[in-house]
């Protein structure tokens, strides 16, 4: 266990493992990158064919360039370099053909053994065949349960899966950015990413079936109660057929294909466990979350873990677990609450931490959207370091120790970030931008041609809006990515804004519910909205990569589906395409130099958190809590003991057995850190965990012989007490 060092000299480093030789992408050429800037030009050369690239996609050719240097740049004029192309498809060959025979081959000894395909079926038992298996674009990728797909990807990557090393992370999407085992450069890499929302947090609009079924239902605790009645339809094993169905192996293989690099990946407490007043399926999903991972690793993607619910509700959204009040931090379970977020973070901390897992999963996000106007400022600021803290004594300090820790802006704008934690060991700002949730009507059209007219005012806007912001933070806090933007410059979908809201659907949404309606001109205008998006967010994970049918098999909220838009020819096939969108538009952000504060990244430094800060936040819990009663004595708040044993996270088991060489791990990387699990005080009584915001205050401890150090606070009746 590793307390905050006292000086830069303590600070830990881990020797990082050797990073790109050059921050230039592999496909722009040394005279080009001597003559123009990074947003000016570059060579667009994928010739894919798979069936989900449509032939009549708007976009640029195989060997086009796409360029935004004249005055005419978004028409985007092409011509073809026979030269360029040439030499792009020789590094491409030899990204793919070094790497996996360095790699793979001659690591194993085993180059007649060469075979395709993986393994068993069960999520808990993660299978191989028998001898170690890769492959590039072309090749045969045989599933669990038997089934086969041709893996389509055009940009250099190769997937690999080894019996003999189920750990292997030699694997990578594409050929510019980094396999697995090597480093991740933040500020010369870039995440183009997706998330995979709605299948471990279920969301209604993501799965409006599981919902239409149950009309009662408005999130998942009111689900998962419906079902669990609902015993001759299978109850709560009805959830674990989504987790089982929603995402497969060739979903996470057409992520890669479509030349994208990361995952973000929500996932709920109940993963780990629940109580026993909560409804939701306990557990059942933590198998397949791994084989989420261990998909992630086969085809190179890395991960953003992101634990997007909380006890008690963080925001009170229905992706929180419970639709309604606000009980983390707030009202009177608001600390006892806290105590258990606290406890879930530290569980997938250890696990993520060991070494079978930190390339894999880079970052954890410890939680989603936190509505901080309704929490507070302060209250949230000591809870994150607070768990900083934890978290840094369980990983050691410095590069290469542990996951970066991702927090949410809380909707309060990049800026009320700046200087956030200074000196903090490796935190990243999470930003959600959405037009769709702006509060306003947004009724601009985005089918307003085609070319330089295509998209309407929405991709100017994009750019305009978002691009200094997300610049500006890389220096006044540091790393700093969209963990979720979508194509929904409205809030048209089935669903989109909750079960009981039909604005989503009124008759002016009828042409967004449905995209076999999308003419040419849409889709223009969708992929232009798109790429200038990305172009201004620069780090990114769309929201989301599939959208599951209606009950009359309909996708009713396209604008959120990155893989329909492959599908049907919206999305771009290339995420690079949008690099100078924004500069062809005419839109200009200061840029980011790409180098950040050595503690920002792990360097000197990362962990001497300003001592003026640590005075301010190091208090915990926080000196006042909101969403109590006028006059409450905040020393009586209910709080828990930690007397109860840990509910560690298992890890996987595979078929067949490694060799007993190859280390699985126990699902704990810190083993000194023994503290014992919260769990409520014998004899006490402890009001609703996800209700009790503004319910009267105990009036003395509970037991009485609690310790209670912290000063008496007497709360004002707080100016927002729910959430709706």
């Amino acid at each position: 266990m590793s307390s905050r060092p006292d000086s830069f000299a303590e600070v830990p480093l881990a020797t990082p493992d050797t990073p790109l030789n050059s921050k230039h992408p592999l496909w722009i050429s040394s005279s080009e990158i001597a003559t123009t800037t990074p947003h000016d030009s570059f060579i667009y050369t994928s010739c894919n064919s798979s069936p989900l690239l449509p032939s009549q996609q708007p976009g640029p050719k195989c060997g086009e360039e796409i360029t935004a240097s004249s005055p005419d740049s978004k028409k985007r004029a092409a011509y073809v370099r026979p030269v360029l192309l040439f030499l792009s498809a020789v590094l491409v060959a030899v990204a793919v053909v070094v790497p996996v025979y360095f790699v793979v081959i001659k690591h194993q000894h085993h180059e007649s053994d060469m075979t395709e395909g993986t393994g068993s079926s069960d999520p808990s038992s993660i299978g191989s065949n028998a001898g170690p298996t890769y492959g590039a674009n072309g090749s045969t990728v045989t599933t669990s349960d038997g089934s086969t797909f041709t893996y389509i990807n055009p940009f250099g990557g190769y997937w690999i899966d080894d019996p003999n090393d189920p750990f292997n992370d030699g694997a990578r999407p594409n050929s510019w950015t980094p396999p697995l085992n090597e480093s991740w450069v933040w500020g010369a890499n870039k995440v183009n990413g997706v998330n995979i929302g709605g299948l471990f947090v279920l969301e209604p609009f993501i799965s409006p079936a599981l919902f239409q079924s149950y009309p009662e239902a408005i999130d998942e605790w009111s689900l998962s109660t419906l079902m669990a009645a609902d015993t001759s339809n299978g109850g709560l094993n009805q959830i674990e057929e989504h987790y089982k169905t929603f995402i497969t192996e060739q979903d996470i293989a057409e992520i890669a294909g479509a030349g994208l690099n990361w995952i973000r990946l929500p996932i709920p407490f109940w993963a780990i466990e629940k109580w026993d007043f909560e409804p939701f399926l306990e557990q059942v999903c933590w198998p397949y979350i791994l084989r989420v991972l261990q998909w992630a690793r086969k085809y190179g993607l890395r991960v953003n873990l992101d634990l997007h619910t909380i006890p008690g509700s963080q925001n009170g959204f229905n992706h929180s677990g419970k639709y309604g009040q606000i009980n983390f931090l707030n009202g009177v379970m608001g600390v006892a609450n806290a105590q258990r977020a606290l406890g879930y973070i530290r569980i997938i901390a250890e696990f993520i931490s060991q070494p079978e897992w930190r390339n894999v999963v880079p970052v954890f996000g410890i939680m989603n959207e936190a509505r901080v106007a309704v929490i507070g400022m302060d209250q949230m600021t000591s809870f994150y370091l607070q768990a900083h803290d934890m978290i840094r004594n369980i990983t050691g300090y410095g590069e290469g120790n542990g996951p970066y820790i991702a927090i949410h802006d809380g909707f309060q704008g990049l800026s009320s970030w700046a200087g956030f934690l200074e000196g903090s060991d490796r935190i990243i700002m999470d930003s959600h931008p959405y037009f769709a949730f702006d509060g306003n009507s947004n009724t601009d059209p985005i089918a307003t041609g085609t070319g330089q007219n295509a998209g309407g005012i929405w991709p100017t806007l994009a750019c305009s809006r978002w691009a200094t912001a997300m610049n500006t933070s890389q220096t006044a806090f540091g790393v700093t990515f969209a963990g979720e933007f979508s194509n929904g410059f409205n809030d048209c979908g089935l669903y989109l804004n909750g079960v009981e809201n039909t604005q989503d659907v009124a008759p002016s949404c009828s042409l967004f519910l449905d995209s076999s309606q999308w003419n040419d001109t849409m889709k223009a205008g969708l992929q232009e909205f798109a790429l200038a998006s990305m172009d201004a967010l620069q780090d990114w994970f769309f929201w989301t990569w599939k959208i599951g049918p209606s009950s009359n098999n309909t996708i009713a909220s396209p604008l959120w589906s990155y893989q329909l838009g492959l599908q049907q020819g919206w999305m771009p096939t290339d995420p690079r395409m949008a690099t100078g969108t924004c500069a062809a538009l005419g839109v200009t952000a200061q840029q980011f130099g790409g180098v950040y504060q050595p503690y920002q990244t792990g360097g000197p430094g990362a962990g001497t958190i300003n001592p003026v800060l640590v005075s301010s936040y190091g208090q915990y819990p926080p000196t006042s809590i909101n969403g109590l009663t006028a006059g409450a004595t905040q020393s009586f708040l209910p709080t828990y003991t930690s007397t109860s044993a840990i509910p560690t996270l298992p890890p996987p088991t595979f078929t067949p057995s490694p060799p007993s060489s190859v280390i699985i791990g126990n699902g704990w990387f810190d083993s000194s850190d023994t503290s014992l699990a919260a769990t409520e005080v014998a004899g006490c009584t402890y009001p609703d965990a996800w209700g009790a915001v503004s319910v009267p205050m105990p009036t003395a401890l509970c037991p009485p012989t609690a310790s209670a150090t912290a000063s008496a606070v007497v709360t004002s009746a707080p100016t927002v007490t729910t959430s709706s």
